[in-house]
């Protein structure tokens, strides 16, 4: 069974850091492409960060630029987001996802993704 699970979420004060992990069970994600999307409530679900297959190539929201880094370890099967100087906007669901995709390019349109996991709630709130 194909599975992608999100870890790594909570509660953090503004300004502070948390990296969510987007593991992979029952296929391997080197030949993936994943991309870490958030939903806030009443909002839609929007793309924040995205990877290629083997890291080579990786793109960010205008809103996360400088602030967040996407990596990747493939003999892991997992895929990070790094958050620092997290903001209240920031607060919402996190989900990752994947697409069967080997050239050096990643997506960042929900609609173009495969494979999604349940996600992981961040709050970012004094």
């Amino acid at each position: 069974q194909l599975q992608l699970v999100e870890s790594g979420g909570g509660l953090v004060q503004p300004g502070g850091s948390l990296r969510l992990s987007c593991a992979a069970s029952g296929f391997t994600l080197n030949s993936y492409a994943i991309g870490w999307f958030r939903q806030a409530p009443g909002k839609e679900r929007e793309g924040v960060s995205c990877i290629s297959s083997i890291g080579s190539f990786t793109r960010y929201a205008d809103s996360v630029k400088g602030r967040f880094t996407i990596s990747r370890d493939n003999a892991k099967n997992t895929v990070y987001l790094q958050m620092n100087s997290l903001k209240p906007e920031d607060t919402a669901v996190y989900y990752c996802a994947a697409v069967n995709l080997l050239q050096a390019m990643c997506v960042m349109n929900p609609r173009g993704m495969d494979q999604w996991g349940k996600g992981t709630l961040v709050t970012v709130s004094s």
